[in-house]
């Protein structure tokens, strides 16, 4: 299951904040929660796409500029993904378009030294991949789009990943 490069790919020139933690005050004390997620992703595919995305999780939660990010992709292959196998990966801030790039899935599978290669069989599959994140992340809410298609250009898979960057006023630890 290559979907893990597909968003791996995507999350390159995504960068992420560390989260704060919000204190809330209630009659006794003050009491420190677990920060607001600063991410989500949505599966946009259809039922007849080549692959199911069941889960799609981060680690550290929230990440952090300057450090690896694993990304952990779980799903199922409901039809051999062969060579030519390809995403297709816009990443936008508001309406300005940052990224705009092709990708051969096979060839970035081999370039990473992924332990899943192409053909890839049908059959449940979990990825996980680690990317570095830069330090220089821009304070902004990006928007990762990947579409994926097979070499007959059959939709293989579509997510849309929200990343929120911006220094949120009640946090207490930015970056």
């Amino acid at each position: 299951m290559l979907r893990g490069f597909v968003f791996a790919t995507a999350l390159l020139g995504v960068q992420f904040v560390s989260g704060a933690f919000i204190l809330q005050k209630n009659a006794e004390s003050v009491m420190p929660l677990d920060p607001p997620k600063r991410w989500s992703w949505t599966d946009c595919g259809s039922p007849d796409d080549l692959i199911e995305v069941q889960s799609l999780e981060i680690s550290p939660e929230p990440p952090k500029p300057g450090q690896p990010l694993e990304i952990t992709a779980k799903g199922i292959v409901k039809q051999t993904l062969e060579e030519g196998t390809y995403a297709d990966v816009l990443v936008k801030i508001g309406l300005i378009k940052l990224l705009s790039k092709r990708f051969d899935v096979c060839e970035e599978a081999r370039n990473a030294n992924a332990t899943i290669q192409c053909p890839v069989e049908p059959g449940e599959y979990t990825v996980v991949q680690t990317v570095d994140l830069p330090k220089e992340i821009p304070p902004a809410k990006f928007n990762v789009h990947v579409n994926a298609y097979n070499a007959d250009d059959a939709s293989a898979v579509c997510v849309n990943v929200l990343v929120d960057f911006t220094l949120h006023p009640r946090g207490l630890g930015l970056w």
